[in-house]
This record gives C-alpha cells, structure tokens and sequence, in this order.
C-alpha cells in the first residue's frame, strides 16, 4: 500500500510540474503582415487593425507591402457618424469607436491613400492624441442637437469637418505614388481592394444561424450586418482563411484578466484560480459552449473592446494551437512580450470573440453556401 501511494504520489507531482511548464511557442502559420505600429492615444484601433489587415490583403493580391493610411478612414468615418448622432439627437455614441465595417464604407466611398500622403499628424506631431478633438466635436455637435437658434444652420457640417481638418489635415483628393498620380478610389483599384469583396461574421443565437442581421453593440453605429454562424463553424473559417493563405481581422473583448499583452497571451483558464499564473505557464482551459458565450455576452462580461488582426497560428510544447494576432500598442518591451503580438487560445477566441472579418474567398465553400455568399 505504501508504495502506491509513493507512485500516486509521484504521478500527481509530475501533473504539477506539467501543469507549470512555461510556455514555449512555435510558429504553425505565418502569413505576410505589415510592422506592428501604435494608435497611440486614440480610440481608433478598428482603423488601425482593419488597415493592418488591408495591408496584408494588399501583399496578397499584388505583392506590394505599402503603408496605408489608418487616419484617412478616420478623417472620413467622423462626417458619418456625426450625422448619425445628430439625426438621433444625442440618442446614439459619438466617440472614437467603430467597426472594420466602417474602414470597407470609408474604402467604398473614399478609396485608400498611402500614409506618406495622409499621416493624421499636424505640425511636428509623432504621437496621435485625439481626447481634445473628440471632447471638441461633441461639444458642437450637443449645442446643435440644442439647436439654440430654433433653425439648424446646415453649415454645421462644413464646420464639423473644419475641425477635423485643423486636429488631422484637410482631406486628401490626389496624390503622387511612385511617381504616379492618383486619386484615392484609383489608388483602391490598383491596390485591389474591392470592397465588396468583405463579410463580416459573427455567433450569437438572438438571431437564426445562418441569417444575416444587425449586431446591436454600442460601436455599430452604422447598423453593419453579420452572417450569423454556430461558434464551431466561425472556427472553421478563421482556420480555413489562414491555412489558405487569407488573415482575419478579430473584433473581442481584452477587459479579461486572461487577456495580457505584456505577457503575449490570451486563455480561459478551466478552474479561475490559474487565470493569473496562466499568463506564465500552461494550465487546462474551458470547453467554451455556444450557450456559454451567449450568456457571457448577455451578463455584459464579453464586449467588443478592441479590435485587432490574426495573421497566423502558433503552438506552445504541447501541441496546442493559438492564434497570433497583431496587436496596435507599439512594441515597447514594456507592454509586449511577442513584438507587439498576443497568442490567444482556441478557448479565448472561441469566447470573447465578437465578430470577424475577411476575404469572402476565405470562407469554406460548405459554410459559403449555407448563408448564400
């Protein structure tokens, strides 16, 4: 007796110390991306991730690496939503927050322009601070929802828009790349980004699966649909896209203390009391249910914080897979373990996942078919 409970003793010392391993993560999938940059102090991280996952398109499709511009789809998104927030009289948001659906209106409308042509900095500018801008702006747009002159003056819009021209720079209507003239819709067409060429998708049960409806979450307010699909499936088409070649930009929720940049990792640890030492080592984590997720979503605890861009997969020693998704903090060490990259688990994506958005040719011809793409 004594000596099986030497063994049983053994075995569960050597579960421990498995349990505690430290992560060491090798590269599965590796697709092209841009460097990783900061949006600094600005809420725009849709512009910044979406126009990272633009960027990776646009090697794709012609082979050219090229810095786009993230604050010209911000110059161009401001007019939308404060029309939106106006004709709503106040009952709407009106702050730094949108979707990647708005970078794909802004493409529609306005095109694409490279950063050279328009940075979004003014004067000697290197960091990109908009709390004053936007604190200005609501200030104007709530004295004219007020309307003190009982007769809204419709040059509120051309006065709205000089302020972003003071804070941003005036709008771009044609520059020279590579010693070539463009406008910013040609420049769209030669990069080949069409787009149309966009889904967005999502996994929620308020609305039938494979249905395609209005997501009611604070940062649409353009009213983006998504194809509605079980979580199982919306993991199948990240992993499609990435295996075929297509990255996904992510829209999730980072409040979660599993969730640490300065580690470079993201997990749903199965028993909380790992949640912290998680960050470090590799403990077992959640089977994420699609009636658990849907519930977290309903309690508020999953929200769409922050949107970023998965590039590839990685596996830690184990065999397991996460995610490598590009961040846009900067790569300060401090901050960041992976270069400004987070590896979130399958459990995490499976989770805190809002919606994603990619190349219509990235979805499985099965689930294309399902919700009639």
């Amino acid at each position: 007796m004594k000596k099986i409970f030497i063994f049983f003793g053994i075995a569960l010392s050597s579960l421990f110390i498995s349990a505690q391993e430290m992560y060491k993560f090798t590269d599965v999938i590796d697709i092209d991306a841009t460097p990783v940059i900061s949006q600094g102090n600005t809420g725009t991280c849709w512009s910044f991730s979406t126009s990272s996952f633009l960027e990776s398109e646009i090697i794709r499709l012609t082979g050219k690496q090229i810095d786009i511009s993230e604050m010209y789809n911000v110059r161009n998104t401001y007019p939308k939503k404060a029309y939106n927030y106006v004709m709503l009289q106040g009952k709407a948001q009106f702050d730094e927050g949108a979707l990647a659906h708005d970078v794909f209106n802004s493409v529609h409308d306005f095109g694409l322009v490279p950063v050279d042509s328009y940075s979004g900095l003014i004067g000697n500018n290197t960091h990109h601070n908009h709390a004053e801008m936007v604190a200005v702006l609501t200030s104007m747009l709530d004295t004219y929802i007020k309307n003190p002159g009982r007769k809204l003056d419709p040059k509120w819009k051309e006065a709205f828009a000089s302020v972003l021209d003071v804070y941003l720079g005036k709008n771009v209507t044609e520059f020279t790349f590579e010693g070539k003239k463009y406008t910013p819709l040609q420049f769209a067409e030669m990069v080949k980004i069409n787009a149309d060429d966009y889904v967005n998708i999502t996994s929620f049960t308020q609305a039938p699966f494979y249905s395609n409806f209005i997501l009611n979450i604070p940062d649409n307010f353009s009213n983006g649909s998504f194809y509605n699909l079980p979580i199982d499936e919306l993991i199948q088409v990240i992993d499609n896209a990435l295996e075929n070649g297509f990255t996904v930009e992510i829209d999730c929720d980072v409040s979660e203390k599993t969730f640490s940049s300065k580690d470079g990792v993201a997990v749903i640890p199965s028993n909380p009391l790992n949640n912290l030492k998680a960050l470090h080592s590799i403990y077992p984590e959640m089977e994420v249910t699609q009636e658990y997720r849907q519930q977290e979503f309903e309690n508020f605890k999953t929200t769409d914080d922050h949107l970023m861009h998965i590039t590839g997969t990685v596996k830690d020693q184990n065999g397991n897979k996460y995610y490598k998704v590009k961040n846009s903090w900067g790569t300060d060490e401090k901050r960041t373990k992976f270069d400004g990259y987070v590896y979130f688990s399958e459990a995490y994506v499976r989770l805190k996942t809002i919606s994603i958005t990619l190349h219509k040719d990235g979805v499985p011809k099965n689930i294309a078919k399902k919700i009639a793409l």
